[in-house]
């Protein structure tokens, strides 16, 4: 059994109203509908408001947060973590980008704000975003980055893509943050740009990855505006759900 607060909802848009994903578990709802000062950048009141919302949820778990307008959260989420850990996301974008408002906390630059304030932070695996926008990320946020990008993903063999996920270290546990705008249009209906990525090779890089890994918790962003036709959305979060459960009950044996 998924243990109770294991699964968080956070239901910025009433997405989540419309799937069925989590029907029948455990699973802790959090309402944060009508926040203010918290679509794409985030402010210190919302701030203040979302971490006091789940303070007492567990980070070792898999935290589904609405559209990729959230995608901030994984920030609030990983200050949790208090002992050394890697961070792989699955991405179409850096969000590395430092905001264009000063001092905002933003779903454009949640990372690179992770990579300066998360003392545990021992690197971020980034996996998505083409070599473009990868070069136009501050030089200095890149010193902890392994990088694999959209360009290398289609040139790269089978093998040659199993060797680069094996190479991460099993020394720390690892955090896994999905954005399914990383995912082909048809696999995934999100408000962003997507990648190319099937759904089916992100689920076998996960499982291969998370073999290897002891779990420090998860999450996924990228949900498509409510009232959308977002059923595949629906099939490929509850197949990470799968992969988290399977991942856990592999680390408790």
């Amino acid at each position: 059994m998924t243990e109770k607060n294991e699964i968080v909802l956070m239901d910025f848009t009433g997405v989540y109203k419309e799937q069925e994903f989590y029907r029948g578990e455990n699973i802790s709802w959090v309402d944060v509908q009508g926040l203010s000062g918290c679509s794409c950048y985030c402010d210190g009141e919302a701030q203040e408001i979302l971490e006091k919302k789940i303070e007492d949820l567990s980070v070792k778990g898999i935290h589904f947060v609405d559209s990729g307008n959230y995608h901030y959260m994984s920030l609030l989420w990983l200050k949790k973590v208090q002992a050394p850990f890697r961070l792989l996301v699955f991405d179409n974008h850096t969000d590395m980008q430092p905001p264009a408002f000063g001092g905002l906390l933003s779903c454009g630059g949640w990372a690179a704000e992770a990579l300066k304030l998360l003392p545990f932070l021992q690197e971020l695996i980034l996996v998505g975003p083409d070599r473009e926008a990868y070069e136009q990320t501050e030089k200095e946020s890149r010193k902890k980055v392994r990088f694999l990008s959209r360009e290398d993903l289609r040139e790269m063999t089978e093998p040659e893509k199993k060797n680069f996920f094996e190479e991460i270290s099993g020394e720390f546990p690892l955090y896994i943050s999905v954005d399914k705008d990383v995912l082909r249009p048809g696999d995934a209906v999100t408000a962003w740009s997507q990648g190319d990525m099937t759904a089916e090779e992100l689920e076998n890089i996960l499982r291969a990855v998370c073999s290897r890994q002891e779990p420090a918790g998860m999450d996924v962003c990228g949900e498509c505006d409510a009232g959308e036709n977002g059923t595949c959305n629906d099939r490929v979060n509850g197949m990470l759900l799968n992969v988290w459960r399977d991942w856990r009950d592999s680390h408790e044996k």
